[in-house]
């Protein structure tokens, strides 16, 4: 990052940890495969599976539980296509070129559903629309689905249920450990997509109870290009990715060890009491931004769960004002934040989750602070924020 500048999108990708960095410079352009008897593949080996221990150790899973991917996208896509696909009436194109579901000729197979909420990420809501036929449950004012209305979206032919464990775009933490609990009991397999929540929040792979949990490293730290998908004992779900052996015949591909060392770094930093000191001293710094930005500009308004929400993100919306040239505004004076979900800096089309909040889904403002972040990288955003939009909406 420049020198002199705030950077506020931990929420989308944070700064690499020292930590990380130098555990995976022995093994950057290392040519050892794991998968091979010579030394070089069996010091990979080493290096690969203990950062499994530690990376399931943080996660509360067990070693044979972690599945290394390439980020919590593929982990998403993985979990619910192998959800899918262990349906036994699954069929890969369940519609028609127009979107359309297709009629079902004599004697086909029946299309798998998926349930899931309004408010997940793109890579939940595109992977399952995909797989099949999706009941979305709606969310209230702050973003958060109820248990019951998820549910009660669940039939006979419900092969999964998905859902997050924070929001991505607003901070709102969800009851995902009810939802997990009550599909169990009805047999529904279960999908926990808690990207946005890990390195944050603690998370319990055995105590959550979901069959399928996805995880990634950059956000709160670790290297980008490396994430998890934790796999309960004993579920078998087909491998996304085909063409060999690798991880225990349940992800085809060269093992990317340096990224898992460096993620296995990330989480050793945070074992302990750490992530409760890293989490505390976010929220001090997102709780500032929710006390003093409505004083310094009018018509700004909090989305999400102001209380219980990710320690380090708060979402804001910006009366009047587009998203785009704010960002822009804002990183002229140096400061970078974001606008939308965290996959979305293509486009600045409306959000679908404010959207599905019911509230401006237009003009908002994402704020999120990390490991590197400091009080006067806050300082730089509440400096700045009213002269941009101060200038911006004099132009209308």
């Amino acid at each position: 990052m420049a020198e002199g500048r705030a950077y506020l999108d931990h929420a989308s990708s944070s700064p690499l940890r020292p930590a990380a960095y130098e555990a995976m410079l022995p093994w950057i352009g290392h040519p050892g495969d794991p998968g091979r008897v010579h030394a070089e593949g069996r010091a990979a080996r080493v290096a690969l599976e203990e950062a499994r221990e530690n990376v399931a150790a943080f996660f509360g899973a067990r070693p044979r539980e972690v599945i290394f991917t390439s980020g919590g996208t593929e982990s998403i896509n993985a979990a619910i296509a192998g959800a899918a696909a262990r349906d036994p009436n699954w069929r890969s194109s369940p519609r028609d070129e127009r979107g359309e579901e297709r009629q079902l000729e004599e004697g086909g197979r029946a299309e798998v559903h998926i349930v899931t909420s309004a408010v997940e990420h793109s890579a939940v809501l595109e992977a399952a629309n995909r797989a099949g036929r999706v009941t979305m449950a709606g969310v209230d004012a702050l973003g958060r689905y109820d248990p019951d209305t998820v549910l009660a979206g669940v039939q006979s032919r419900t092969a999964l249920v998905s859902v997050q464990l924070a929001n991505h775009e607003v901070g709102t933490i969800q009851p995902a450990a009810e939802v997990v609990a009550a599909a169990r009991e009805r047999g529904v397999l279960t999908h926990v997509d808690a990207c946005a929540a890990a390195g944050y929040l603690p998370i319990d792979f055995a105590a959550l109870g979901a069959d399928l949990c996805s995880v990634t490293a950059h956000k709160f730290g670790g290297p980008s290009g490396i994430g998890a998908l934790l796999v309960r004992r004993g579920l078998r779900i087909p491998p996304f990715h085909l063409g060999g052996a690798q991880e225990r015949n349940r992800r085809a591909g060269l093992e990317n060890v340096a990224a898992a060392v460096g993620f296995a770094a990330a989480v050793a930093e945070l074992a302990s009491d750490r992530l409760q000191a890293e989490a505390e001293a976010a929220r001090a710094l997102t709780d500032r931004l929710l006390t003093e930005a409505p004083k310094l500009v009018d018509g700004l308004a909090v989305f999400g769960d102001p209380v219980d929400r990710l320690p380090h993100l708060v979402c804001f919306g910006v009366e009047g004002v587009e998203a785009e040239p704010v960002l822009l505004g804002l990183d002229q004076h140096g400061v970078a934040v974001h606008s939308g979900s965290s996959c979305s800096s293509e486009t600045f089309e409306p959000s679908p989750v404010l959207s599905a909040m019911g509230v401006d889904a237009d003009h908002s403002l994402r704020i999120s602070v990390g490991w590197s972040s400091t009080p006067d990288d806050v300082d730089a955003f509440l400096a700045a924020l009213p002269d941009v939009v101060g200038r911006l909406r004099s132009l209308r």
